[in-house]
């Protein structure tokens, strides 16, 4: 009984019992709408959206279905992981649609424009992401400018930014970039043979394992090494920081200058593989960065379960095109990853009523 008790008062259980519950509710409400919309087909398109790439009914096409999956798995991990490595320290990154906006600047303007390599392409990516997470924690240190104040500004300053110098890459009587495997195949990711998993699908390549490492290295970096241990007690406390020695100020503009470059290369991540392009018509502030804050919560602020719901997340928004839309919106999965991603708010929430009801059992089992 004891060892129940310790289980599931584990702080990793918590989280992971809380993002489950988050998902159920999502599912549930979700259903109900679909429900309200078409009672018909309601319990199919619920299992359509839950399955994805599975409603193929042919092998090589459930893989090819699962590698796009993967593709844009890829970029969202690296977000939650940008979201995540700026919360452990103390920040709220809200500013990593910003930071992506510029690694896709730079990723298709060097591969379009200047012809660079896609090894290039994408360490400029990484280096512009964290010049504009650098400007925010310079804001934060030396005039203590909030970094969500910053972040909002400086999303829609890239914003704009995108639409007027990607405009320089685009045919005159077209809204989006010329495509990269015909204007910049020399930037194009390199697959290494991982395509051909996914029954040569031409976009699966090295994004997907440099997001698994990258993953796996934030891990590493926070909780095993000097370097985070100093980040994070500069988030707790900067006065104690500082007291202990620590360079705090120069602590905080790392920490996002880390972050922004972990944006940088999400863009990079998807822009390379040339599986989409950007619209310089574009109004909104890209939501991968937003999406990234979701998938950071949904994940238990952990970098490994930030894989998990990140795959998540966009399993559940692809598997809305096999939703039979004449009965539905195509907006319905968004919907419901929508529904979910705002129930991660309340993970601290599931977490307090948890600890809360073990209290009772044990006050209960003492007496």
């Amino acid at each position: 009984m004891e060892k129940n008790k310790s289980f599931l008062r584990n702080e990793g259980v918590q989280a992971l019992l809380s993002s489950i519950l988050c998902i159920i509710i999502g599912l549930i409400i979700g259903y109900i709408v679909l429900l309200f919309i078409n009672p018909q087909g309601a319990s199919g398109a619920i299992l359509a959206i839950i399955k994805n790439w599975a409603n193929s009914s042919r092998s090589t096409l459930q893989l090819k279905n699962l590698g796009s999956t993967l593709v844009n798995t890829a970029p969202l991990l690296l977000c939650s992981l940008s979201v995540l490595f700026a919360y452990k320290v103390g920040l709220f990154n809200i500013g990593a649609s910003g930071q992506y906006t510029a690694g896709i600047i730079v990723a298709l303007y060097g591969a379009l424009a200047l012809h660079l390599p896609w090894i290039v392409c994408m360490v400029l990516s990484i280096i512009a992401g964290a010049i504009v997470g650098a400007i925010s924690g310079a804001l934060k240190a030396y005039q203590n400018v909030s970094e969500v104040i910053s972040g909002i500004m400086l999303n829609w300053i890239l914003l704009y930014a995108a639409n007027m110098i990607l405009s320089s890459v685009k045919e005159p009587s077209d809204i989006y970039t010329l495509k990269m495997a015909k204007n910049a195949p020399q930037a194009i990711l390199p697959t290494l043979g991982l395509n051909s998993i996914f029954n040569n699908h031409q976009y699966v390549g090295i994004a997907i394992p440099i997001a698994l490492i990258a993953a796996i290295l934030v891990w590493i970096i926070l909780d095993k090494t000097k370097l985070g241990y100093e980040l994070k007690a500069t988030g707790l406390n900067k006065n104690g920081a500082k007291y202990a020695g620590m360079k705090e100020n120069q602590n905080i503009i790392l920490t996002m200058a880390i972050a922004g470059g972990l944006a940088g290369l999400a863009a990079s991540c998807l822009y390379l593989t040339g599986i989409t392009e950007w619209s310089c018509a574009t109004a909104s502030v890209p939501g991968m960065g937003f999406n990234g804050i979701a998938a950071a919560f949904l994940g238990g602020l952990n970098p490994l379960g930030s894989i998990l719901s990140s795959y998540f997340i966009q399993h559940i928004s692809m598997g809305g095109s096999f939703v039979d839309l004449s009965i539905y919106p195509s907006q319905v999965a968004d919907l419901i990853s929508s529904i979910i991603i705002y129930l991660c708010g309340f993970v601290a929430f599931f977490k307090l009523m948890m600890n809360q009801f073990l209290d009772k059992k044990d006050a209960k089992g003492g007496k």
